[in-house]
């Protein structure tokens, strides 16, 4: 399929079969992040994957309160990514004071759509997960506490197979050419 296509394709799922994913699909997502650009290839991140069952609930339980209950169906998913953020390189984080940017959240950013677009590829089923309860997965992965978790992505066989009618903005709302206004 074409990369636009793909891009059509990849949604955030919600209702997951409650099936493991195979060890060489997830590697391909993995590679398809590790080849994402970052600020002055600083590569700020490494990627948990949560994939044994019992660790697997216990990070799941932890993406939801009994005040926001919105995640309990990444208890579904096959795997769970934990992306975690580390230092960026010197020139980076020097480039990110002046210009006053968080270079580490973009980089992740455009690794974590990576992995999700290679799943789609494979056949998978994602969610990014900014909603989780960051101490105690910390705890449960032994993550130093220093560290920071960026992102969670829920991974695995969608039990809908049909694609969501895509909601965003027509073109003329968000496109400008040469200025502004």
């Amino acid at each position: 399929m074409s990369f636009i296509e793909l891009a059509k394709k990849r949604q955030s799922e919600r209702n997951f079969m409650n099936f493991p994913v195979e060890k060489e699909k997830i590697e391909r997502c993995l590679d398809a992040a590790r080849i994402a650009p970052s600020a002055s290839n600083s590569q700020p991140w490494t990627f948990v994957v949560i994939n044994e069952p019992e660790l697997r609930e216990k990070v799941a339980r932890e993406t939801y309160s009994s005040l926001m209950a919105f995640n309990k169906f990444v208890h579904q998913a096959g795997a769970i990514i934990v992306i975690v953020m580390e230092k960026p390189s010197l020139i980076t984080q020097i480039g990110g004071k002046i210009k006053n940017k968080e270079f580490s959240l973009i980089d992740i950013g455009i690794a974590a759509e990576h992995f999700c677009l290679q799943a789609t590829e494979e056949g998978l089923g994602t969610c990014m997960l900014g909603w989780f309860n960051e101490e105690p997965i910390k705890s449960v992965l032994k993550i130093p506490r220093r560290k920071t978790i960026g992102l969670l992505i829920a991974l695995g066989y969608s039990a809908n197979q049909k694609l969501k009618e895509k909601k965003r903005k027509d073109m003329d709302e968000f496109r400008k050419y040469n200025t502004y206004k």
